[in-house]
């Protein structure tokens, strides 16, 4: 599922932003809202992406934010071979709003 990041202003609370990295320097952003996580989209569609987690927090100032987290899944496993591990292996960090931008 996907939302327009112009539909973001217009939403009363977020209940988490999620911050996906998906590679060395590459995040993708989600939203959870009514506990549907959704991919935002810029206005053709496209995922939104940046190489700083910060300009993707600079996105959400002014909104109400109650979680914001990083969120990282490694293929390490996969990718030596090994299967992979049936309760996953992600890990998801806390951000705050730190306000260096």
């Amino acid at each position: 599922m996907t939302i327009r990041l112009t539909e973001l202003t217009k939403t009363t609370h977020i209940e988490k932003v999620v911050i996906q990295s998906l590679d060395l320097s590459l995040f993708q952003l989600y939203v959870a809202i009514n506990r549907q996580e959704h991919l935002v989209v810029d206005e053709s569609g496209r995922a939104i992406r940046a190489s700083n987690i910060l300009n993707l927090q600079k996105l959400f100032d002014g909104i109400k934010v109650s979680q914001m987290c990083l969120r990282h899944e490694s293929a390490y496993d996969e990718m030596i071979g090994q299967p992979a591990k049936p309760g996953g292996n992600r890990l998801e960090v806390p951000l705050g709003n730190n306000r260096l931008y």
